[in-house]
């Protein structure tokens, strides 16, 4: 397929390349829209796309995996409280509960999650179909702080609050909080910047801890509070702009 998908002439100044179309459309970051692109899971008025460069135009027939996005889509930027057994992947071959399937059903845009836990973990996690607004809070160079309650099985040492914060190198990996609150023999409160993927969850493994409990409850300015498990509501202005701009609290 050539660079210029349509064979309307007109409005040349509105045509734009893929990945900005996708984008804007909220459906992904850039450069999240490049690998969707490359792996030919987009299409062009019927035709698989699978290189970059292509342009398009706004009235132009854009689907991924076969279902269609526009850049009119309205913008969702959802709070879950997600319960444990529930997972934050699209899609699961064992067909296991998602924390999706638990957002309002008269959304139909396909939402993308931000902040992701693990099947064993319960709190808060964003849901958006805003790319830009999922790479950025998604991103470490933003440094937006999520905090953590954590329950172990058995007593937790001081040194691990203190060797947490100083940074861990585990597997040549170095994990580090920001900070640690001790909340009794067994619980503690933990803030993260970074947040590497299960993170807590590995710090406390070469510590010979076990997590029985792990729940977010906050990512900068977007606090748990009140909500139910399985609950979602819709994030406030103030909260949005939070993030964007990296305010924490």
């Amino acid at each position: 397929m050539n660079g210029n998908v349509s064979n309307n002439p007109g409005e040349p100044r509105k045509r734009m390349r893929l990945q900005v179309y996708l984008a804007h459309a909220g459906v992904a970051s850039r450069r999240a829209a490049e690998k969707l692109i490359s792996a030919g899971r987009v299409s062009v008025n019927g035709s698989v796309v699978s290189v970059l460069g292509v342009q398009v135009l706004p009235q132009d027939e854009v689907c991924i995996d076969g279902v269609a996005v526009h850049l009119e889509s309205r913008r969702y930027y959802l709070a879950l409280h997600k319960p444990e057994g529930y997972l934050c992947s699209m899609a699961d071959p064992q067909g296991r509960p998602r924390a999706l399937e638990l957002l309002p059903q008269e959304i139909t845009e396909r939402l993308y999650t931000v902040g992701r836990l693990d099947y064993r973990s319960s709190g808060l996690i964003l849901f958006t179909n805003d790319g830009t607004f999922a790479a950025h809070v998604g991103h470490p160079s933003s440094c937006i702080p999520k905090e953590y309650l954590v329950e172990a099985s058995g007593f937790i040492p001081h040194t691990v609050a203190e060797e947490f914060v100083r940074g861990v190198l585990i597997e040549g990996v170095r994990y580090r909080a920001e900070e640690i609150e001790q909340l009794g023999k067994k619980a503690l409160r933990i803030v993260l910047i970074e947040g590497k993927n299960r993170e807590i969850r590995r710090v406390f493994s070469h510590f010979h801890l076990h997590p029985v409990k792990l729940c977010r409850i906050r990512i900068g300015p977007v606090c748990l509070g009140d909500l139910q498990a399985g609950e979602s509501r819709p994030l406030t202005g103030s909260e949005y702009a939070g993030l964007m701009s990296g305010t924490s609290s």
